[in-house]
Order: structure tokens, then C-alpha cells, then sequence
């Protein structure tokens, strides 16, 4: 028998190799996700047939050097792909969840309909699933067709509201680091743009003193140490903080204990600008200094 990458060489230790499976409506961002992977070293397979996934993993190649480390993978899946069906994916899912070699996450990109249906308009496109209809028909049956894809995500990401830099840098926050654990994505909003749609945890931060009201500060964000000086004398700010941190780290043992790779929270003030910025800056902080992976994104602070 050969000797194995780990005879040759006792300081490798065997590792899960890392498998994104890409899913998630035409016209949300698959394509760039797909590159953006790419450039973060995985090798990537678009439009895999899904019944062809598990015969991919069971014969996977080995290094090509006897000192190289295989690179992680990302597998482009949508309702396009030969011989898709959805309801195959739990099963699979389970087999691959359940394999010590392999951590195998899936990652859900999603849109809403209005936004998706500009997208194919200022493109000039026709949708895949409704080249002889209006674009909005096909994104209607699309989702449809792929809803028990999102139910079993682990982690969803909404492109309604991001440019194509912005989902860019979330995806390489979060799955540039290799190596399991929890990843946490912070984002800030505004409650009049309406709640992230993958949000595990929402959080209401409009009871503190808004900076809006004080004329200096209005042009100003939460970044800007003048808005946090003002936000933070709010003497509520302090037990607020201290509370929701106890509640975070108590959670996320729970969370990672449970196998979740992925924790979306959300802070959210009115505009989005100024309170919530500053809270999702401070949280960042704390949980980075705790040695926690954290993704920052702060959805409407430029609108």
C-alpha cells in the first residue's frame, strides 16, 4: 500500500476538506460568488449535475505533490443543471454532513423578486426559466423550485441591497480563513429599508440618543468617533452592551456545539446610519479581541 500524505510528512495533519455547494436564484450573484471563490484558491465546478456529486467526492485526486495541501472546493448548483431535483438534496446533504473527510457547507444566494426582475431588464436578459414570458414568471417558479435548497442552507446571503464589491468582501471575510468553527457576520440596517432576510438574531437599537437629531453629526456616520462619543454617554449604552455580549458568547457555544458554521446577526436603527453602525463596530471589536471570526457589513449606511 502507499504510503499516505501523512507518512511522507508526520507534521500534516489530516483535515476535512473544506466543499461549498453555491445554490440560489438566477440573477442573485452566483456567477461572481463562483469567482470570488476562485480567487480565494477553491476549485470550482459550475453547473454540476447534483446525482454526480457524490461520485465527485469519492473519488477525489490526491495532492499532486506528496507536500501539497488539496484545495478546498465550491460546487455551482441551480435549477439549470441536468437532472435537478431538489428534494435530492437532503439526502445528500445528510451523507455529506455525516463524512469526517469532508465539511461540506451550503451557501444560499438570494434576491427579491422586484430587484432580480430589474436586474434581467437593465441587462437585457431573459430569464432561464422563461425565455418566452416575462422575466418575473421564471424568478416566481425558480423559487419554487428551489425552496428546499434555502430551508437547508447554512447560511443565506440577500443580494438585494449589495453591490457586487460588497458580496465580494462578505464571502471572503467568511470563507477566505480555512478551518471549522463559527463563522459571525454582523450587519447593520435600517428598520425602514426592512429587516435583513438572513438574520438569525435581530437586535432594536432606536432606544439610544440618535446622533440624527444633533446637526453637526447628521452628515457624520457611526463610524466617526464624534457620533460614537455621543452614542456612547447614552447611559443606557453601557448595560446594553454588556447584556447582549453575555447573551452572544452564551449563544454562540450553544450555536457551535450544535454544528451551525454561521451566525447572521443584525443591529438595527432608523436610518441605519448612525446608532446601529457604531453598536455593530463595538460588537466587532469585542468578539474579534475573543478570538471569534466576524464579517462586517453595514447594509444602509451609504443610502
Amino acid at each position: 500500500m502507499p504510503p499516505s500524505t501523512a507518512d511522507l510528512n508526520p507534521h500534516i495533519q489530516a483535515q476535512a476538506l473544506r466543499v461549498v455547494l453555491v445554490t440560489g436564484l438566477s440573477g442573485a450573484g452566483k456567477s461572481t460568488a463562483m469567482r470570488v471563490f476562485e480567487d480565494l484558491g477553491y476549485e470550482a465546478i459550475d453547473n454540476m449535475p447534483v446525482r454526480l456529486l457524490p461520485a465527485l467526492l469519492n473519488n477525489l485526486d490526491a495532492p499532486t505533490l506528496a507536500f501539497a495541501q488539496t484545495p478546498p472546493m465550491v460546487i455551482g448548483i441551480d435549477a439549470r443543471t441536468r437532472g435537478f431535483m431538489a428534494e435530492d438534496f437532503g439526502a445528500l446533504m445528510a451523507d455529506l454532513k455525516a463524512r469526517p473527510d469532508i465539511d461540506a457547507q451550503l451557501l444560499y444566494l438570494d434576491c427579491d423578486d422586484d430587484a432580480l426582475a430589474r436586474r434581467y431588464t437593465e441587462t437585457r436578459r431573459r430569464h432561464p426559466l422563461a425565455l418566452d414570458r416575462p422575466a418575473i414568471d421564471g424568478i416566481r417558479q425558480e423559487r419554487r423550485l428551489i425552496a428546499p435548497l434555502r430551508a437547508l442552507a447554512d447560511e443565506i446571503v440577500d443580494t438585494t441591497l449589495l453591490a457586487p464589491a460588497d458580496l465580494k468582501q462578505r464571502l471572503a471575510q467568511e470563507y477566505g480563513a480555512q478551518g471549522p468553527g463559527l463563522t459571525v457576520s454582523l450587519i447593520s440596517f435600517a428598520y425602514r429599508f426592512g429587516l435583513p432576510r438572513e438574520a438569525d438574531l435581530v437586535f432594536d437599537v432606536r432606544f439610544l440618543d440618535n446622533p440624527h437629531w444633533v446637526p453637526d453629526l447628521r452628515p457624520l456616520s457611526g463610524l466617526d468617533a464624534a457620533v460614537g462619543d455621543h452614542v456612547a454617554k447614552d447611559p443606557r449604552f453601557g448595560p446594553f452592551m454588556a447584556k447582549i455580549s453575555d447573551l452572544l458568547f452564551s449563544l454562540f457555544d450553544a450555536y457551535r456545539g450544535e454544528g451551525k458554521s454561521y451566525l447572521t446577526i443584525a443591529i438595527g436603527c432608523t436610518g441605519g446610519r448612525h446608532r446601529s453602525v457604531f453598536v455593530v463596530e463595538q460588537l466587532n471589536q469585542l468578539l474579534s479581541a475573543k478570538g471569534w471570526r466576524v464579517a462586517l457589513s453595514h447594509r444602509d449606511m451609504g443610502r
